[in-house]
C-alpha cells in the first residue's frame, strides 16, 4: 500500500512539474512578470515602505522565481532571507543572489515547499502567488503550507489580505467567438459529407461530441482580456475575501457567493461578467504595516497588468438599462482533471427597472 501510494504521488508531482511548474523555469515568463509595473511598484513599495517588518528578521519567499523579492527583502534590512523555488529558475535566482553581493543574506533553496525544511521558523512569509482571477494556480496552498509550518506566532504575510471582484460588462468578442464556433461546426459538416462521399464511413455520430468540444473551447472557456473600464457597466461585487495570515485550503478550494449588481448604463448590452482581484499589504492587527500598498488587477486606462481580467462571456448578450437589477449565484471550484484550472458555474436573474423579470440563466465556464 505504502509504495503504491508514494509511486502515485510521484506521478502527480511529475505531471505537475509538467503542467504547472516548468512554464516558470523559463526566462521568458519571468522576464513577462518582472516587466509588470504594476506588479513590481506593489510588491517594491510594499517592502521598501515597510522596512521595520525587514530589518534584523527572518523571511521566506515562496515561489522565488527569479529571486526579486528575495533580494529586496534583503536589501530592506533582512538578516537572512530563504528563497524557495522548485524549478531549475533556481539557479539563475542564486546568480542574481550573487551578481547583487547578497550570498551571506539570501539562501535559495531548490524544492517544494512541501517538502522543503528550515532550520528555523521565520518573521515574515513574502509571496507572488496570484493566478488568474487570484486562485487559478492554486499555488496559494503552497503558501499556507509555509504559513502553518514555518511562520513565528508574531509573523506577518506579505500580501496579508486578498479580494475576489466580479462586474457586469459589455464587449464584442462573444459575436466573434459564436462566430469561430459556427465556422468550426460548418467545417465539420463538410468533413462530415466528404468522408461518407469519398471514404463510404458515416462520422456524423460524432457531431454530438466534436459540437460539445468546441462549445467548451469557444463559448465556454474564460478569456483573459485587458478590460476598458467603460467596459464595465454596473457595480461591482466582492465575491471572496482572503486573510492571508488564517486562510485554509478548505476556504478556497470552492468560492462560492450570491450577490446583487446594478446596471449604471443606459441601454447598452450585457455581454458577460468580468473577474479580477485585489490584493493588500497591511501587516497583522497587533503589527500593521506603516503604509498598506493595494496592488489591483481592475479595469484601468494607464495600469494594465499580466494577470489582466477574466471575461466570462454570454451567449447570445442581453439588452439592459441604467437601475436594471442582477441577481448572480457563483460558484467557483477547481477541476477534478488538474486541481490548479477552475470551473465556474454562473448564474443570472435580471429584473428590469420597469419591474419586467428576464428569464434567469445559468452558464458553466472553464478557467484554463
Amino acid at each position: 500500500m505504502g509504495t503504491s501510494s508514494n509511486r502515485s504521488a510521484t506521478v502527480h508531482k511529475d505531471v505537475d512539474y509538467a503542467q504547472y511548474f516548468c512554464t516558470y523555469a523559463f526566462l521568458y515568463h519571468q522576464k513577462e512578470m518582472l516587466s509588470d509595473r504594476v506588479r513590481m511598484d506593489s510588491y517594491f513599495n510594499a517592502i521598501f515602505e515597510n522596512k521595520r517588518h525587514f530589518i534584523g528578521k527572518t523571511v521566506l519567499d515562496v515561489g522565488t522565481g527569479s529571486g526579486i523579492l528575495a533580494i529586496w527583502s534583503a536589501q530592506a534590512g533582512a538578516k537572512k532571507v530563504y528563497a524557495v523555488e522548485a524549478t531549475k529558475m533556481s539557479e539563475h535566482a542564486r546568480a542574481l543572489v550573487k551578481a547583487n553581493n547578497l550570498e551571506g543574506i539570501v539562501e535559495v533553496i531548490e524544492g517544494s515547499m512541501e517538502d522543503v525544511t528550515l532550520p528555523e521558523k521565520v518573521d515574515v512569509i513574502i509571496s507572488e502567488w496570484m493566478g488568474y482571477f487570484l486562485l487559478r494556480e492554486s499555488m496559494f496552498d503552497s503558501v499556507i503550507c509555509a504559513r502553518d509550518r514555518w511562520l513565528k506566532p508574531t509573523g506577518v504575510m506579505y500580501p496579508s489580505h486578498a479580494r475576489m471582484w466580479i462586474a457586469p460588462m459589455r464587449t464584442g468578442i462573444g459575436d466573434h467567438k459564436m462566430g469561430d464556433y459556427q465556422s468550426t461546426m460548418d467545417d465539420w459538416h463538410n468533413f462530415v459529407d466528404e468522408t461518407k462521399t469519398y471514404y463510404s464511413v458515416d462520422m456524423s455520430t460524432l457531431t454530438k461530441p466534436f459540437s460539445e468540444e468546441q462549445r467548451k473551447y469557444y463559448l465556454q472557456t474564460s478569456l483573459w482580456n485587458n478590460l476598458h473600464p467603460h467596459q464595465v457597466i454596473g457595480t461591482a461585487a466582492i465575491i471572496k475575501e482572503i486573510d492571508c495570515l488564517t486562510a485554509t485550503v478548505a476556504d478556497i478550494e470552492k468560492v462560492r457567493s450570491k450577490f446583487s449588481l446594478s446596471i449604471t448604463i443606459e441601454n447598452t448590452k450585457l455581454c458577460g461578467f468580468a473577474g479580477w482581484f485585489d490584493v493588500h499589504f497591511r501587516g497583522r492587527s497587533e503589527d500593521p504595516a506603516e503604509h498598506e500598498i493595494e496592488l489591483t488587477t481592475a479595469p484601468s486606462v494607464d495600469y494594465n497588468t499580466h494577470w489582466g481580467q477574466q471575461v466570462f462571456l454570454l451567449h447570445p448578450s442581453t439588452h439592459v438599462s441604467e437601475g436594471d437589477n442582477l441577481s448572480v449565484s457563483f460558484l467557483m471550484s477547481r477541476s477534478k482533471e488538474n486541481h490548479r484550472l477552475m470551473e465556474v458555474e454562473l448564474g443570472c436573474e435580471i429584473q428590469q427597472h420597469s419591474g419586467k423579470l428576464i428569464a434567469p440563466f445559468k452558464n458553466k465556464y472553464y478557467v484554463e
